[in-house]
């Protein structure tokens, strides 16, 4: 009775299938997580939860960057207008240029009004037939008016050497050129603005 009568106990259950079970549902509880992914820490989900979708501080960082370069163009042109020598553009710049730049406007220079005058000469061969004596007439004083210009900047270049070597020693590279294109351009359109009046005494 005892052999015959003793049941067959049932067999433990394996903790391994346990162990895969929780893993699955583990894995199934994290949407991100796939097949043969393994499950992200717990840090590394409050990082990801805190990346912001859109990089807001580089949108922003552009935005400034934007505003400070509108702004240092505004100050310049007022720079432009005012000779504020803080703004002005770096070809300006300098306590040499500007005395150069008053110099040239206090004087008159026929170098600023030979564009009007070489319009006026291509309208007259327009105007005037190729045959005529007319036509040598235009262009003798087209060549006049070139030759006066040209010497007009030489008694200017001399002019600005002798100053600017009795105000301050010896000129700077580049200043007396500069000096002279800006005996070429029509008065109103030069910049920075001139801020002496033609006449008017420079020191």
């Amino acid at each position: 009775m005892g052999v015959f009568g003793r049941k067959k106990e049932a067999p433990p259950a394996q903790p391994a299938a346990d162990g895969r079970t929780g893993s699955t549902a583990a894995r199934s509880s994290d949407p991100r997580a796939g097949k043969g992914v393994p499950t992200p820490s717990r840090k590394q989900q409050e990082a990801a939860r805190r990346r912001p979708l859109v990089p807001n501080d580089r949108v922003a960082a552009k935005a400034a960057e934007r505003d400070a370069r509108r702004e240092e163009q505004a100050r310049t042109r007022r720079a432009l207008d005012t000779g504020d020598e803080r703004y002005l553009p770096f070809r300006d710049k300098g306590p040499q240029k500007r005395f150069a730049r008053d110099l040239v406007d206090a004087r008159f220079s026929l170098g600023e009004y030979v564009m009007f005058a070489a319009l006026a000469i291509v309208v007259l061969t327009l105007v005037v037939p190729v045959t005529s004596t007319g036509q040598l007439l235009v262009f003798g004083v087209f060549w006049l008016l070139v030759i006066a210009v040209a010497v007009d900047c030489f008694v200017l270049s001399r002019k600005l050497r002798r100053r600017l070597t009795e105000k301050f020693g010896t000129p700077e590279r580049g200043v007396i050129w500069y000096g002279t294109m800006r005996a070429l351009q029509f008065r109103r359109l030069r910049l920075p603005k001139p801020l002496v009046k033609r006449g008017g005494e420079v020191r």
